[in-house]
């Protein structure tokens, strides 16, 4: 037996050892859900012996961080806008910057009418889902590719009780002629191929490639998804799409072919371009 102290010291300077930056949170979120309590309380109860099965079974758990796995697929949790969303190695990871898009959508749509919204590469359901939960009267549909990816989505639908608001189906964006929205959002991929490969070891070794690749110059996606947008959003509906830091003006030309009117360009946390919310005219 050790106690928590002790632990998490040993382990932060291992992790440290092997690269990597984020050592002493990773330690306590590792050691936490082993535990089955919360930082604080490792912070407060720092002289608390762990029994030795504890301490192996987080053994493995932080050998599996050493080897770059992301801590929300070895926690199978990721907290988005005001939830917590199960994750997996079937789904991206939810990106802080990501919340923009939930930002702009809930400017962009009036309170207490009853709204449509489409979410293009759904993935683990969090964009749309996180939606749905703030606007009571909102119905969703999800699609995607992945049939694994679905189910994931589908599992977080019913952990945060939205089963009767929302569809998930398995879909490509160029083959879903489903109805008319008032509002489509997508996260789609967007890197382009070299960009991806000087990606985090974490994120090209861990993360689904086919959430993250964009092409060659990492709009072919981008460019299918303005193309069904133009068909199945209603006449005035919304946009919201999540763009490359670069991508901006290219992103922009497609959609003024496409009828679109630019409302306005969301940025980042980082002060990149970020989000671009727009209207069908």
């Amino acid at each position: 037996m050790q106690n928590i102290n002790t632990i998490l010291i040993k382990y932060k300077n291992y992790l440290k050892k092997n690269n990597i930056s984020s050592a002493a949170l990773d330690t306590e979120l590792l050691l936490s859900s082993v535990i089955n309590k919360s930082r604080e309380y490792l912070i407060i109860n720092s002289k608390e012996e762990i029994e030795d099965i504890k301490i192996r079974k987080f053994q493995n758990l932080i050998e599996r961080r050493k080897n770059r796995e992301p801590i929300a697929y070895i926690l199978k949790k990721k907290d988005f806008w005001k939830s917590t969303f199960y994750v997996d190695k079937n789904v991206l990871i939810p990106r802080p910057d990501t919340e923009i898009l939930i930002q702009e959508a809930l400017k962009n749509t009036p309170k207490n009418r009853k709204i449509s919204i489409l979410d293009i590469g759904t993935g683990s359901g969090c964009i749309l889902l996180s939606l749905l939960k703030e606007r009571k009267k909102f119905k969703g549909t999800g699609i995607d590719i992945s049939k694994n990816a679905l189910k994931v989505a589908n599992f977080n639908a019913k952990i945060h009780q939205l089963k009767n608001r929302v569809k998930f189906i398995k879909s490509s964006v160029d083959n879903f002629f489903k109805d008319k929205y008032d509002l489509i959002i997508s996260n789609p991929p967007y890197i382009n191929k070299i960009d991806f490969k000087y990606l985090e070891r974490d994120v090209y070794k861990f993360e689904p490639a086919e959430a993250l690749k964009g092409g060659n110059d990492g709009l072919s996606i981008i460019k299918k998804v303005v193309e069904r947008s133009s068909k199945l959003l209603k006449m005035n509906g919304k946009l919201i799409l999540e763009i490359g830091y670069d991508q901006k003006f290219r992103v922009e030309h497609m959609l003024k072919f496409k009828k679109f009117y630019i409302n306005k360009i969301a940025k980042d946390y980082g002060n990149n371009n970020r989000c671009i919310i727009c209207t069908k005219i």
